[in-house]
């Protein structure tokens, strides 16, 4: 039986060959064949500190201001142990990345949810947040564009996170990880571009979507300078950093032409369109995204999140998410990942119309 897998946000598509090339040539120098610096080479930092005053007009010391990850997974995990003692609250998205809540159990800190409702556009309510857990809390996490809801951000509903951080003396955590996946002419603003943001916050961000480089594991933060210091003296203490092979095509694929990441969305977007349409005409229910590559559905009413996505498997041979796995304000929706070409997904969509 053929199965067609929706379920893991990993790019299909691959790597950028020019990308590849700089990865090759690289590997062949003597000098990245020893340790890394912990917090990354200059010259990839200075890439990303251009990045940011290119996209979103920001001015970063590259020296102090930007640090270069193993992947955001590996930043998200330790950054609770850089902040909060044990019995601190982290706040964090639910439905959201796992990571946000397990790495604040594994630092001893109590993780508190924000829901993400369809009502509130799966932006969470900051005034339901009681204000004995806020004095408490040390982290706030918000993620946009969003997984998994694909919901995205204004620089107004930023606005309130900074007012809320400074008022209780929050440190914001802004996962920006699909920052570069937009469609039809949307762009997603930064929390750093905010006024009041840099006070308060950092950002992480990645290559792996908006390169097809999931595998590469190559991410950055950036950000308040006592924040990322905070980042980086944990680190040194449990990673040696990022390979320097790794970060020299990183330096390419940010400083290069960005044809690719257009080239990409394009195909994206084509697939968008295509599962969104189909999946309406089967009577499901979602907004088509303006970013990510996730179509955040909701299961036919009297379904749990679990039981909808078995019987698309056993009976469709199709894979998607449950919400569910976001965490238990995800419940009533799966999730669709595009990582699958036009011809399966026209073949799911055939599968799901018969059982449905």
């Amino acid at each position: 039986k053929e199965i067609i897998s929706f379920g893991v946000g990993d790019p299909d598509l691959p790597t950028p060959e020019h990308i590849v090339k700089a990865c090759c040539e690289a590997a062949k120098k003597p000098e990245n064949h020893r340790y890394p610096s912990y917090e990354g080479m200059l010259e990839f930092r200075e890439a990303v500190a251009e990045r940011c005053k290119r996209d979103y007009g920001l001015s970063l010391d590259p020296e102090r201001e930007i640090i270069a990850l193993i992947g955001s997974k590996e930043g998200i995990h330790n950054f609770p142990f850089a902040f909060v003692n044990p019995g601190d609250y982290v706040l964090y998205p639910d439905p959201g990345y796992p990571v946000y809540k397990t790495s604040a159990i594994f630092a001893c800190a109590k993780p508190y949810a924000m829901p993400l409702k369809k009502e509130n556009n799966f932006l969470p309510d900051l005034d339901k947040i009681p204000s004995e857990v806020a004095r408490k809390a040390k982290i706030m996490w918000i993620n946009y564009p969003n997984n998994p809801t694909s919901a995205i951000a204004t620089k107004d509903f930023y606005r309130e996170v900074i007012d809320f951080a400074q008022d209780y003396n929050i440190i914001v955590a802004s996962d920006e990880a699909y920052s570069k996946m937009t469609f039809d002419d949307y762009k997603a603003p930064s929390f750093l571009e905010v006024e009041g943001a840099y006070e308060v916050g950092i950002v992480f961000d990645s290559l792996s979507k908006t390169y097809n480089m999931t595998g590469w594991r190559i991410a950055y933060a950036f950000g308040n300078e006592k924040i990322v210091n905070g980042l980086k003296k944990v680190k040194t203490n449990v990673d040696s950093g990022v390979s320097q092979i790794i970060q020299e095509a990183a330096i390419v694929a940010l400083t290069s032409s960005q044809d690719c990441i257009r080239e990409t969305l394009k195909i994206y977007q084509t697939r968008r369109d295509l599962l969104y349409s189909g999946l309406r005409e089967l009577g499901l229910k979602c907004e088509k995204p303006k970013a990510t590559f996730y179509l955040w559905v909701e299961v036919p009413e009297g379904k749990g999140s679990i039981e909808f996505a078995t019987e698309l498997l056993d009976k469709a041979g199709v894979v998607c998410t449950p919400g569910v796995g976001f965490g238990e304000h995800g419940e009533g929706f799966v999730r669709f990942a595009l990582t699958q070409n036009e011809e399966k997904i026209k073949k799911a969509l055939k599968k799901m119309r018969e059982v449905m």
